[in-house]
């Protein structure tokens, strides 16, 4: 396998059964899945920033902070 390391991974039972399941009705070995999946994953783009806490459905931004902060440390 010129160009290729080697790597081990530690998989749950149910999910390693699944991989031999999809690697035997593909015709493919688990090896191609786990590559095909890890480049997949490393492909999408990252998370942009830009919400401090939870994400959109919370609306906290950057631009909005001040007013979730209102009163934030006053006694």
């Amino acid at each position: 396998m010129y160009g290729m390391k080697r790597t081990t991974i530690y998989l749950p039972e149910d999910l390693k059964s699944r991989l031999e399941a999809e690697a035997d009705r593909r015709g493919v070995t688990e090896a191609e899945i786990v590559r095909r999946a890890v480049d997949r994953e490393l492909s999408r783009p990252a998370p942009r920033g830009g919400f401090l806490m939870g994400g959109p459905a919370d609306g906290i931004t950057g631009g909005n902070l001040h007013e979730h902060m209102e009163g934030f440390g006053e006694l």
